[in-house]
């Protein structure tokens, strides 16, 4: 398989995907997002979607931010995220690609 090729300088911005089950761990995701908005209030909040909704096969909501965020979000992120899975994407033209080839979980 090739990889499509997408410079740094292409990246748009990122949006992290924060999954949770809406009958066991929504009460975490509320507490994880009602931080985020605290302690990263350029971040942008996507709506809560307690069903499926395109690709993401489970419960989530979205978090959009910047590229100049990325290094502090994401650390603070990965040692926040309560033990809730997280999927990390850049945002280009081709969401596709975005999700399924240069996207990482935490």
């Amino acid at each position: 398989m090739v990889f499509p090729n997408l410079p740094v300088q292409a990246i748009e911005g990122w949006h992290a995907h924060v999954y949770y089950d809406p009958q066991n761990t929504k009460d975490v995701a509320t507490v994880l997002r009602e931080k985020i908005i605290t302690e990263f209030p350029d971040t942008t909040m996507g709506r809560w979607h307690d069903e499926a909704v395109g690709p993401h096969l489970i419960s989530m909501y979205q978090v959009a931010f910047k590229v100049e965020q990325f290094d502090n979000f994401i650390q603070w992120l990965t040692v926040n995220r309560d033990g809730l899975n997280v999927l990390i994407h850049p945002n280009n033209e081709n969401s596709y690609n975005d999700h399924l080839i240069f996207g990482f979980w935490l």
